[in-house]
């Protein structure tokens, strides 16, 4: 990602006292909202600051665009995603554990993501950001680390490699997956969910 690009998609500053975060977590409170109100797209700066209790100047002094404001409200959302699926992995004793832990961690997710619309907003609008999707398959990849790094030892040496390419794929082509069953009716999406559950299944049992 080049320099340019990093800028407009980072904050200008990074809090320190307590008074400069409240008033990012006021702006970053206000974005969700106004995102499952009324979309992304309809989302301005102006409105942002008005609602947060502030000058456009304000929200401008933290963040230097739009896509910083998504960007860190991406932020937030994978370190909670982190620290659910970092839950579900202590939890694996033996190979025996992985696929049900594979389960817990697809239907957590899918289950997050379609009860917020503001988060369904979100992760479409990462995804249509070229800047914003480079952080999110860097996330995808250290979530997957996650899991690769916690059952690689219970595998033989020369698997581990090959485990950890098809995680990565497993983890990144979910996100997709996901997208696609909150476009289908509750029968559909069920269906959809299941069929790449299934998929996870065959190519987990390669290794396990």
């Amino acid at each position: 990602m080049t320099d340019a690009k990093r800028t407009a998609t980072e904050p200008r500053r990074r809090p320190k006292q307590e008074r400069s975060r409240e008033r990012i977590d006021a702006i970053l409170a206000t974005t969700m909202r106004l995102i499952g109100e009324k979309g992304i797209d309809a989302v301005t700066m102006k409105e942002v600051g008005a609602l947060a209790g502030g000058p456009i100047a304000t929200v401008y002094h933290y963040f230097p665009s739009k896509s910083a404001i998504l960007a860190m409200l991406y932020e937030r959302f994978a370190e909670e995603s982190r620290a659910r699926f970092g839950a579900i992995i202590a939890g694996i004793n033996g190979l025996g554990d992985v696929t049900a832990a594979a389960d817990r961690m697809l239907d957590d997710y899918y289950t997050r993501v379609a009860a917020d619309p503001a988060i369904q907003d979100l992760q479409n609008a990462i995804q249509a950001d070229k800047a914003l999707q480079h952080l999110d398959i860097v996330e995808t990849r250290h979530q997957a680390t996650m899991f690769c790094d916690h059952i690689g030892p219970m595998l033989q040496a020369e698997q581990r490699e090959a485990f950890g390419r098809v995680v990565f794929l497993i983890f990144q082509l979910a996100g997709g997956v996901v997208r696609l069953a909150l476009t289908q009716d509750e029968a559909e999406a069920r269906r959809t969910i299941d069929d790449y559950r299934s998929i996870i299944h065959t190519q987990l049992r390669l290794f396990l």
